[in-house]
């Protein structure tokens, strides 16, 4: 499972059990997130949940950091049993947005916010699982 953590939103994404290829789940508000998680993880199997770590190009921490630090801190008191890992997250907005014109998405779906944090995690746990492919 991949987060794309924002203050009004949260993108997440799950694989397939081969974990070859990430699908758009959901978009949840910031404060529902851990419980979606938490009942999720218990219905489906959710070996690790990848957190996006969004950098600056400098490579500095984003403003939205230390957000989701207390984020990452809350999720792993409430689901111990679920591994976290942080990814860098860099450019997968535009990424996202990006995807959306080739795609063929209008302005409306556009503008979609939800969407493109769905597409966001989505892409950050693609990336996640091709790198440990390569591993």
């Amino acid at each position: 499972m991949a987060i794309d953590y924002g203050t009004k939103r949260v993108g997440i994404a799950v694989t397939d059990t081969l974990q070859l290829i990430a699908s758009a789940l959901t978009t949840v508000h910031p404060n529902e997130a851990i419980k979606f998680i938490k009942e999720y993880s218990q219905k489906e199997k959710v070996e690790t949940i990848v957190v996006g770590e969004p950098k600056r190009a400098d490579n500095s921490p984003s403003e939205v950091e230390k957000h989701i630090v207390g984020f990452v801190r809350k999720l792993q008191k409430e689901i111990p049993y679920l591994k976290i890992v942080r990814f860098d997250e860099r450019f997968t907005s535009k990424m996202a947005l990006q995807a959306m014109i080739d795609g063929g998405a209008s302005k409306k779906q556009r503008r979609n916010k939800e969407l493109i944090d769905q597409i966001s995690a989505t892409i950050i746990l693609q990336e996640y699982l091709e790198m440990l492919n390569k591993k």
